[in-house]
């Protein structure tokens, strides 16, 4: 069953525990990239990484567009990126509990690259 729109961005707000600032800044340091599989090109980044910088590109451009958080200015386009963020952060939070406990677990890192700080509250 697919959750209504009200659902989807009352639980993207509350996930999303990150700044687009402090976002684009966790992507530009190294240690965000060691969150997937290795991508086997020698370059050091992972899977994961690579389509988070996109993703996260694209929940920072959400957070920059509507600040407010004003549920009538989201586009299709954004609550389709939303509905993949809800459905990661929810599944790893639920099956990772070392994402809170350990800031060097791939957990915690990939978690940040989608825009949620496990140690936030």
């Amino acid at each position: 069953m697919v959750k209504d729109n009200e659902t989807v961005i009352k639980e993207f707000n509350e996930l999303v525990n990150m700044t687009s600032p402090e976002l684009e800044d966790w992507l530009k340091q190294g240690h965000s990239e060691n969150s997937g599989w290795d991508k086997g090109d020698g370059s050091g980044e992972t899977v994961g990484h690579e389509r988070q910088v996109y993703a996260d590109s694209a929940a920072g451009q959400i957070l920059n567009k509507n600040p407010d958080k004003d549920p009538n200015q989201y586009e299709e386009e954004d609550l389709q990126h939303m509905r993949k963020v809800v459905s990661y952060c929810k599944r790893h939070l639920a099956q990772e509990e070392k994402a809170k406990e350990n800031t060097d677990s791939k957990s915690y890192k990939s978690l940040k690259n989608w825009g949620h700080d496990p140690l936030k509250t």
